[in-house]
């Protein structure tokens, strides 16, 4: 008999189906098991209602990871353990479940289980469990009833009670204080014992056709058609995943996910505000997901990695079955939606040469809200400085044009020149000549060509901050 494509473990049961891997997750949930408390809300992985856990094997036994299931493949689920708010319930209520009915946050119910689930997965990872981590961990789960004072306050509750958990070890104390059902205590060996082959369809073993990272952009936007696509899932392939210091370059691997980028000593030594940066991009749930050649190939105007690593004047490795070819990032793009990218390539890495001396670095992002939010405009700016001059410069910028934009002139005109303001205005100036705005649903073109000026002040202003050659620039 031919073993069914995909083998993974939903709560308690081990499953083996051989459903269309780009199947939605959240589809097979309800529709195959029956699983009714992960809930239908947005499909586009806004409202956390389909909040998932997904455990992965990992050296110190089994990280798990809050994800929506309604962008998510099956295909991306193999070898893992996926947990509804179902496999969550034991004989009575959890203390996440119970703080949330004390403190009247449950109000319609609708949002619930999702919030249950992600803030089981805060208890499960968080290394240093504060109520702002707490917090973040359900920025990505929003509640229609408006009871996020009484969700506020359980979270306090809940933190007092995982306070006793050990960071080192949480996993068994959870259970003995009934965070968890007895079963998870079963998780690491079972699924130590799944197949260890990387899940390709036979049909794909090639990288043709669709290839898929984490799946939240497609997903969105054509979830249907993906059921019957052959695919080929990147994200599960070890090799392209990890960030390293090489020759002087930071390598990251293509299918590297936007938390994992948060989450490393490398990155966050080099830019001290990656936190920051990274938390206005997505929700968690998300974050966990998308991956850094997924957002650099969905080839978007405004897509935040893109303009992040434009201005690190980054280079992508391109691999096509072990003929690899390296292209500066700005030259990647090509046209909207259209990329320097050969019928079976797959974006390998990206990598950057690590800044020297006095160098300096800022992102920005305008959208209309601040966190969780498509950008209007976004820019990055990268400043090498030596004896109070620009001796190096690169700017980006995203929602002026058809492509993600390196500003050429902008950034050759900064060179040589001191931090003042004149040199701020002038820079501005440059850059407007080099965009070309138009105007949709998030701004007018007049608008973006107004923050687009604002944004490059606001780089000067956080990087100098006081800086009396900046004073009345504004």
């Amino acid at each position: 008999m031919i073993p069914a494509p995909i083998h993974f473990i939903l709560n308690q049961e081990e499953i083996r189906t051989d459903q269309p891997p780009g199947t939605v997750l959240l589809d097979f949930i309800r529709g195959e098991r029956r699983l009714h408390g992960t809930k239908t809300g947005c499909r586009e992985g806004d409202c956390g209602a389909c909040t998932v856990l997904v455990g992965s094997k990992s050296d110190s036994g089994v990280v798990y990871r809050s994800m929506v299931s309604c962008l998510m493949p099956l295909g991306n689920v193999h070898g893992k353990h996926v947990v509804t708010i179902e496999g969550l319930n034991g004989a009575g209520l959890t203390p996440i479940q119970q703080a949330l009915v004390d403190a009247n946050a449950g109000q319609c119910g609708f949002c619930t289980p999702g919030f249950v689930v992600s803030l089981t997965g805060f208890c499960l990872s968080a290394e240093n469990p504060t109520y702002d981590a707490a917090l973040e961990t359900i920025a990505g789960n929003i509640c229609r009833c408006t009871g996020y004072k009484a969700i506020e306050r359980a979270v306090r509750t809940i933190l007092e009670a995982v306070s006793e958990c050990k960071a080192e070890g949480r996993f068994g104390p959870l259970i003995e204080r009934g965070f968890l059902p007895d079963y998870f205590a079963t998780i690491p060996v079972r699924l130590a014992a799944l197949p260890e082959k990387e899940f390709i369809p036979v049909s794909m073993e090639k990288s043709t056709g669709q290839l898929v990272g984490g799946g939240t952009d497609l997903y969105v936007q054509q979830p249907q058609a993906m059921v019957e696509k052959p695919i080929t899932f990147l994200s599960v392939r070890e090799a392209l995943k990890g960030i390293r210091l090489e020759n002087g370059c930071c390598v990251i691997g293509g299918a590297t996910t936007l938390e994992d980028l948060r989450s490393t000593e490398i990155l966050n030594n080099l830019f001290p505000r990656l936190k920051q940066d990274l938390k206005r991009i997505a929700s968690k749930q998300i974050r966990h997901m998308a991956t850094v050649a997924g957002n650099l190939v969905n080839a978007s105007p405004i897509a935040d990695m893109a303009v992040f690593l434009l201005a690190l004047d980054a280079e992508v490795v391109l691999d096509a079955q072990g003929s690899k070819r390296t292209l500066a990032l700005k030259d990647f793009y090509k046209g909207y939606k259209k990329l320097d990218l050969e019928p079976g390539e797959v974006l390998e890495a990206v990598r950057f040469r690590v800044p020297e001396g006095q160098a300096l670095f800022n992102f920005e992002k305008i959208g209309k809200r601040t966190h969780l939010d498509i950008a209007g405009v976004n820019s990055a700016m990268a400043l090498q400085l030596a004896n109070s001059r620009i001796i190096r410069a690169d700017i980006a910028v995203g929602g002026v044009a058809p492509i993600p934009l390196h500003l050429k002139a902008t950034s050759a005109y900064l060179i040589g020149r001191p931090i003042q303001r004149d040199t701020v205005r002038g820079a501005a100036e440059t850059a407007l000549r080099e965009i070309a705005p138009i105007s949709d649903v998030r701004g007018s073109a007049e608008y973006r060509r107004l923050l687009v000026r604002q944004l490059i002040y606001a780089h000067f202003l956080t990087l100098f901050p006081g800086h009396p050659g900046l004073k009345n620039l504004i």
